[in-house]
């Protein structure tokens, strides 16, 4: 299977039918293997917490297709704020975007900010895109631990999960992370791409 090859429509709807019944699923991103779960199901945000010893004041990333599966979830941006992220979207980069109102503080850590990404990486891509909107995006370990780079890894450290079959991109690590208030990095991506 080719790095970007997708998964099969079956596969994909498996996995959407999986988180929409608030199951936690491991799937392949651009560097690492994710953790995703239903971003409106509070219980298996709790449980996705639980299953990665993650504090919940952390807060948690959503991951989408397009800009328009995140709309509902960031609060109503300019002109100038959105260039940036469509300089950027599709793409290894996310960002920590002003949240609508309300969101589960289990999403956003208690803050008024969200992590949010739109991948350019295949077989993420189109989990969302089968799960019809953005999915919670963490790292697949457990915290302060090394992300799973691999199935096996993943279900060695987790447990046997469910698990989106597919490649991950070409990253060698997580995606950076930039604040758009600021422009600051706050996590800088991998320093070269996976062999």
């Amino acid at each position: 299977m080719r790095a970007d090859a997708l998964p099969t429509p079956h596969q994909l709807r498996r996995a959407a039918r999986l988180l929409r019944a608030g199951t936690i699923l491991a799937y392949p991103t651009e560097g690492v293997f994710g953790l995703g779960c239903d971003p409106d199901q509070p219980t298996a945000l709790q449980r996705l917490l639980a299953l990665k010893s993650r504090r919940a004041d952390k807060g948690l990333i959503v991951l989408a297709a397009d800009m328009s599966q995140l709309s509902r979830f960031m609060a109503p941006l300019t002109p100038a704020q959105r260039e940036p992220l469509a300089a950027s979207w599709p793409g290894p980069v996310t960002w920590i975007v002003p949240a609508r109102p309300g969101l589960d503080p289990l999403l956003t850590g208690g803050r008024a900010t969200l992590a949010m990404r739109v991948t350019a990486h295949g077989p993420a891509r189109a989990l969302c895109r089968a799960f019809g909107g953005a999915i919670v995006s963490t790292s697949a370990n457990r915290s302060g631990h090394p992300p799973a780079r691999s199935r096996q890894a993943v279900q060695r450290t987790l447990g046997p999960l469910p698990c989106l079959p597919g490649r991950l991109g070409g990253l060698a690590g997580p995606t950076a992370i930039f604040d758009l208030a600021t422009g600051r990095c706050l996590r800088p991506g991998p320093s070269k791409e996976a062999p």
